[in-house]
């Protein structure tokens, strides 16, 4: 038996049908309320879930806020990870995943408004997992048994500061403040009749965007965790972005725009729902490539 594992207010809290639990509280301070430290012993937190309707709820879900479930020190995201989405950006197929790094701070709740800086910020709906128990030289096959548990999120992007550098550089473009949305919760995995397969979907305001299910990965999560891990040891609380299916924007000319609502939602796991703002302008675009510039809002032409 799982969990589903959510913040409120700083505090690591357990959520089960339309109800929330103070994790701390419920373990008479055996398990920690700070999320990052509860995820240590995920089988501790499990047992503790399995008990539940022994505790009495903290409180009804609809009364509060969710904060991301985590805040993680490292975020990874990987790109071109779906065979679609590589195509319609015009980009071959990658033998080996696109690793970068998203910052810490970027990291935002499931119904935080995002705030854009200019005419050309784009959605990347993604399945997020979040390491438990760490580890270097990871094998796939043990890869599973170190996913603490999946989210949902988006990996928002400012295109013109992510090609304005040359070569382009996706960190900061990919890093504004409230440029990562996750959550509504973090689902452990044994919580899912088939992890490997779950279905994702996109819309902004009433327009379905995306859809896939996410064993359309190029590389999956054994793969991205054994991967990285070889590299670079992976910590509890890691967060790893997987990647994002066709139908971005910039391969459209369809930007997000001061006041949309960024709805993006996997089965089994939930929703987040997203108010775009604008807050001024900022990008110079004369160094777009030129599918970019074709795309720009016509007023910025």
């Amino acid at each position: 038996m799982g969990y589903k594992l959510g913040s409120n207010s700083g505090r690591a809290i357990f959520i089960k049908d339309d109800k929330y639990y103070d994790v701390n509280t419920i373990s008479n301070g055996d398990i920690s309320s700070y999320s990052l430290k509860a995820l240590s012993d995920t089988e501790k937190l499990s047992q503790l879930y399995i008990n539940l309707n022994d505790y009495e709820p903290s409180g009804n879900l609809s009364d509060i806020n969710l904060d991301p479930p985590i805040i993680p020190t490292n975020v990874f995201a990987v790109g071109l990870n779906y065979r679609k989405h590589a195509e319609e950006s015009n980009l071959e197929i990658p033998p080996f995943p696109m690793i970068f790094t998203k910052h810490s701070t970027c990291i935002s709740g499931p119904k935080s408004d995002i705030f854009m800086k200019s005419d050309m910020v784009d959605y990347e709906a993604e399945l997020v997992f979040v390491i438990g128990k760490g580890g270097k030289d990871i094998s796939k096959e043990d890869a599973w048994d170190h996913v603490a548990g999946l989210c949902v999120g988006q990996d928002i992007s400012d295109r013109p500061v992510q090609f304005h550098a040359t070569p382009p550089q996706f960190n900061l473009g990919k890093s504004f403040d409230t440029f990562g949305p996750i959550g509504p919760y973090l689902v452990s995995t044994d919580l899912f009749d088939n992890k490997e397969s779950l279905k994702l979907q996109c819309w902004v305001n009433d327009e379905l965007r995306q859809e896939t299910l996410t064993n359309d990965l190029i590389f999956d999560i054994p793969y991205l965790i054994s991967y990285i891990s070889e590299f670079i040891t992976l910590n509890t609380g890691d967060v790893i972005f997987t990647g994002t299916p066709e139908g971005v924007g910039a391969t459209q000319g369809k930007f997000l725009k001061d006041g949309d609502i960024l709805k993006t939602t996997i089965e089994g796991i939930g929703t987040l729902e997203n108010k775009c703002v604008k807050i001024n302008n900022h990008s110079n675009t004369d160094y777009l490539p030129e599918f970019l510039k074709a795309r720009m809002p016509k007023d910025d032409k």
